[in-house]
């Protein structure tokens, strides 16, 4: 099988017709108005919020100083229960904020938190649990809101992944005290840039609209410790736009993500992720997990022999956040073998709602032709 010209990469940003974006980004030129909540914004916010079927959403120039601004309007403190199997933004929101993480293992199914195991990590110092939805799966969001609630906690959901995905017709960012949607380029949906907060408790959106802009509640009043992650103008008109296209992306992932399924449920060693009953899925990621003694490679070879074929994917989320340089002389002997099996072995596959399905019939052909050469060896 003959090496692809065009290299293909594990994600591609979606661009709505150049034409529909420099039409919406008009206004910007017509009201000279950037940034600080314009009117872009807010049109974009109110959008958004009626999508996403949520009571309140609030903007922010990306998702990880919007974690960092739910954080401190949460008033949390001490430590926070989290999972290792994330990006680094989950755990540097935290330690950013002067809480420290507490690792909790994870399910080897979802890749989520596992709630069976939260419990015993709750002590006098506790104020919040922080999951993360992995790959866009839900946690067990009912399982983790009732330890939520008999211990007092907060909730902070890490929802990068979970643009669209809803639970029996309920919104994903309605669970939890807030939920973080990253609205990043290399997200299902994106505003170049960018993080949704939501959340149901009117409270919070003044706490929130207060530490996205340094505290400024009028000319000559700062009354708290806020910084700066307005959303501009054109981050919100990209995102106007490209919202037109999100169900079109979407069912276009769904073909892709059902394709690689049905191509590769009969290669031995090579485990693929399955829908939830009662859950709207975003297909945001193509997550396989790698069994080197029935594959014949482990993941990390794999990974590099795909390059061969021009096919690049990623090793995510590897490794462990408890693993990295900055935390590992603090995070020592840890009880972490779920997550540390997964991170070991987990890849995730090219996946776009414009990839073709012949380049997914390629990526799967590559796969075999390793797989069998393996078995050659």
């Amino acid at each position: 099988m003959n090496k692809l010209e065009t290299p293909i990469f594990v994600t591609k940003s979606f661009l709505p017709p150049f034409e529909e974006y420099t039409h919406k980004i008009k206004e910007i030129w017509d009201n000279n108005i950037l940034t600080n909540l314009g009117p872009i914004h807010e049109e974009f916010k109110e959008k958004l919020n009626s999508y996403l079927k949520t009571n309140y959403t609030t903007l922010c120039t990306n998702g990880h100083l919007g974690l960092e601004m739910s954080i401190k309007a949460l008033n949390l403190k001490g430590e926070v229960i989290t999972t290792p199997f994330t990006f680094a933004s989950t755990t540097h929101a935290l330690v950013n904020c002067g809480i420290k993480p507490i690792f909790c293992d994870i399910e080897t199914e979802s890749y989520n938190i596992d709630p069976n195991k939260i419990e015993n990590l709750i002590n006098e110092n506790t104020t919040a649990i922080m999951p993360v939805h992995v790959f866009g799966t839900p946690c067990d969001v009912e399982a983790i809101e009732k330890i939520a609630k008999k211990y007092n906690l907060k909730v902070l959901y890490d929802a990068a992944h979970c643009f669209g995905v809803e639970i029996n017709g309920k919104g994903i960012g309605n669970f939890g005290d807030i939920s973080m949607i990253s609205l990043h380029a290399t997200k299902v949906f994106n505003s170049i840039e960018g993080g949704a907060l939501t959340y149901n408790d009117s409270k919070l959106k003044e706490a929130l609209k207060l530490y996205k802009n340094f505290g400024i509640t009028g000319p000559e009043s700062v009354i708290a410790v806020g910084g700066n992650s307005k959303m501009n103008e054109f981050q919100a008109a990209m995102g106007i736009v490209n919202l037109r296209y999100m169900d079109k992306q979407i069912e276009d992932r769904k073909k892709i993500t059902y394709l690689y399924r049905e191509l590769l449920k009969d290669v031995d060693g090579i485990k693929t992720s399955k829908d939830i009953k009662n859950v709207k899925h975003n297909y945001a990621y193509f997550p396989i997990l790698i069994d080197e003694k029935k594959f014949g490679k482990t993941r990390n070879e794999l990974y590099e022999k795909l390059k061969d074929f021009n096919i690049f994917t990623r090793k995510y989320f590897y490794p462990l956040t408890s693993n990295f340089d900055c935390y590992q002389d603090e995070y020592k002997n840890l009880d972490l073998k779920n997550a540390n099996y997964i991170a070991d072995r987990i890849l995730t596959l090219p996946i776009y709602g414009s990839l073709n399905l012949s380049t997914v019939e390629y990526i799967v052909n590559a796969i075999k032709i390793i797989k069998k050469e393996a078995i050659i060896e």
